[in-house]
C-alpha cells in the first residue's frame, strides 16, 4: 500500500492551527475562511488515518499523533521552501562588477568565480585587478564589490580573513645576502611596498628598487631569477620560491587583513556574490613563514 502524500498546503494549515490552537486564528493568518481551514485539516486527518487535534468548546489541542507530526511538517514546509528560493535564485540575472588584488584575482577568486557562474548562469561578474588601495572609495561608481588589502584593524568592511606578509627569493640564488638589497616591488599605493621599504629602513638595510611592476607574475619571475627579493601573501606564496625570514637576515614584516567592501544598495546579484565570496574565504590559510 502506498503512503499517503503530504500536501503543503494541508501542512500549512495544521502548522498555523499547532501554533495558535485555534482555528479561527489560523484562518486569519492563512487569508482563508474558518471552514476552508477545517476542511483542510479533516482532509490530511482522513488522508493519515489519524486524528490531529483534540477539540473541545474551548480549546484546540494537538492529539499524540499530531505532536508526531508537528515537527517533520516544519522541516518538509521548511525544505520545500528552501528548494523553491533556490530555483528562484538560479534566475536572477544582472552584473556584479568585481575590483580585487592580482594575486587573488589570478589565484584565489577563479575556483569560486566557477562554482558561482555555475549556480547562477544569469549572473555576470566583470572583475578588475589591480592596487586597491582606492579602490572602496569608487564603490558605487566603478564597483559593486571589492576585496582590499588593509593594516590590521583598519580597513572598515567585512574581514575575510588575515594574511601574513612574507619575503620570497630565488629557490637557488642567495640574493638577500646582496649589498645593496636589489628589491622587485609594486608600484606607489601597494601596502606591501611601503611595509617593505619601510622595514629595510628601520633596520638599516641598504637596498635599492630593481624592479616596479603591476603583474605579480612579473615580480614572481625577477625573483625566481635571482634578481631581487620580493614580497607575497602567505596563501599565494609561489612554490618556486623560497621564503626568507629573520633567520635570513630579513626583518619581520606585519600582517594585513583582507576585506570585503560592498557598496551602499547593493544589487541582489552583488549580494549573492559576496555571500558566496564570503563562504569560500573560510578555508584556513596556511603561512608560509610559520
Amino acid at each position: 500500500m502506498a503512503a499517503p502524500d503530504l500536501d503543503p498546503d494541508l501542512l500549512k494549515a495544521f502548522v498555523a492551527v499547532a501554533d495558535y490552537r485555534s482555528f479561527t486564528r489560523a484562518a486569519t493568518v492563512l487569508h482563508r475562511t474558518q471552514s476552508a481551514v477545517s476542511m483542510q485539516i479533516k482532509r490530511l486527518e482522513e488522508r493519515l488515518g489519524v486524528a490531529l487535534f483534540v477539540r473541545t468548546k474551548s480549546h484546540v489541542d494537538l492529539s499524540a499523533s499530531g505532536e508526531a507530526l508537528l515537527g517533520y511538517a516544519r522541516r518538509i514546509l521548511l525544505l520545500n521552501q528552501e528548494a523553491v528560493d533556490r530555483l528562484r535564485e538560479q534566475k536572477v540575472e544582472g552584473l556584479v562588477r568585481l575590483g580585487v588584488m592580482d594575486d587573488y584575482g589570478s589565484l584565489v577568486l577563479p575556483p569560486m568565480l566557477s562554482n558561482f557562474a555555475s549556480n547562477y548562469p544569469g549572473i555576470h561578474v566583470e572583475m578588475e585587478t589591480g592596487l586597491t588601495a582606492h579602490m572602496p572609495q569608487r564603490l558605487g561608481e566603478a564597483f559593486d564589490l571589492v576585496i582590499a588589502m588593509h593594516p590590521v584593524g583598519e580597513g572598515g568592511g567585512e574581514v575575510l580573513r588575515r594574511e601574513q606578509a612574507v619575503w620570497a627569493s630565488s629557490a637557488a640564488e642567495p640574493v638577500e645576502q646582496l649589498d645593496p638589497l636589489p628589491v622587485a616591488l609594486y608600484p606607489h599605493g601597494c601596502l606591501f611596498r611601503k611595509w617593505a621599504t619601510e622595514a629595510l629602513d628601520r633596520n638599516h638595510r641598504r637596498w635599492r628598487l630593481a624592479f616596479v611592476s603591476h603583474s605579480m607574475a612579473a615580480v614572481e619571475s625577477i625573483a625566481a631569477q635571482g634578481l631581487a627579493v620580493t614580497v607575497f601573501k602567505a596563501s599565494t606564496f609561489p612554490k618556486k620560491l623560497r621564503a626568507l625570514t629573520e633567520r635570513d637576515g630579513m626583518p619581520r614584516l606585519p600582517a594585513a587583513d583582507i576585506c570585503l567592501h560592498r557598496a551602499p544598495n547593493i544589487s541582489r546579484p552583488a549580494s549573492l556574490l559576496a555571500d558566496h565570496i564570503v563562504l569560500g574565504m573560510e578555508q584556513p590559510v596556511l603561512n608560509v613563514a610559520s
